[in-house]
């Protein structure tokens, strides 16, 4: 499924009172975060028009873990992590069955608006993707402009500092901030873009292969800003890469498909029983690298 944020034309801010709460329980711009989490997706069925691609899918996410979606490519866990979002419902074709919970809500339900959901479960994508003509600054703030957030200029200026460090960027741009946000490294702007996220104070985040495209040393930097990240935010990451999903995450589901069926969740638990001891020999092999 191709990614739709590389082409999001900003709206104009919405005129309005300085201040605009937060709805559903957000937390308003340099208000303190909300409580950590839980995600749960229950039952989930996806197909794209007539291929069904996920079948009975059912997997919780712990408020304020890592949870990493292994398994080999086209089983289906870049199509579940954008079904956590919403972002399934883009595609003309695709339609789905099943529930995805937000702390006991239904992130579907048709009487909670589109924005709120993709507020309130962020996304990173596997390649970065900054607004290459916008400042360091206004790519960290675009979130407030895309769901019409108002905050005054002292707030802004705390919360670019504040999602800057959290996303490990501060020190590296501090001075630069009106520079433009597509003159970072590719680390950077992955960093960038994870700041951008953090600004309208997700509950979760979604990370879909987010070092696929990466040296290691701006992995390294990315991994241990998740394991900072999860101290206030839920986080779900999509990896190809074993030896990441064992550094970072602390609970595994392992997806597979084959001979044309749809992905389904062979396992799913712990990660170190996940590595160590799994029960399920498909699992043992993928992990292990004999196959996949």
């Amino acid at each position: 499924m191709s990614t739709t944020d590389d082409t999001t034309v900003l709206p104009a801010v919405p005129a309005g009172p300085p201040e605009t709460p937060a709805p559903l329980g957000q937390a308003a711009p340099g208000a303190p975060l909300a409580p950590l989490a839980e995600l749960q997706a229950r039952e989930i069925t996806a197909w794209f028009g007539e291929r069904k691609v996920l079948d009975r899918v059912s997997l919780t996410m712990p408020a304020g873990g890592i949870t990493a979606l292994i398994g080999p490519s086209g089983c289906g866990k870049s199509t579940f992590l954008r079904i956590l979002n919403r972002m399934h419902e883009l595609v003309p074709s695709a339609r789905l069955a099943g529930e995805v919970l937000l702390d006991g809500q239904d992130v579907y339900d048709p009487d909670r608006r589109l924005i709120d959901a993709r507020r309130a479960i962020g996304m990173v994508f596997q390649k970065p993707n900054p607004f290459p003509a916008m400042s360091i600054r206004e790519n960290v703030l675009a979130g407030l402009r895309l769901t019409g957030t108002r905050a005054s200029r002292a707030t802004k200026e705390e919360l670019v500092e504040s999602c800057l460090t959290k996303a490990g960027l501060w020190t590296e741009v501090r001075d630069r901030l009106d520079a433009p946000g597509g003159g970072l490294s590719g680390g950077q702007q992955q960093r960038l873009c994870i700041a951008r996220s953090l600004a309208v104070k997700p509950r979760v985040l979604l990370m879909d292969e987010p070092c696929s495209a990466l040296d290691p040393t701006s992995t390294r930097v990315i991994e241990e800003t998740m394991l900072e990240l999860a101290r206030e935010v839920t986080i779900v990451i999509v990896t190809h890469n074993m030896q990441q999903a064992a550094r970072v995450s602390t609970q595994c589901a392992f997806f597979l498909a084959s001979h044309g069926t749809p992905g389904v969740i062979v396992e799913h638990g712990d990660t170190g029983a996940m590595f160590s001891a799994p029960r399920d020999q498909r699992t043992s092999d993928y992990v292990n690298g004999r196959f996949g």
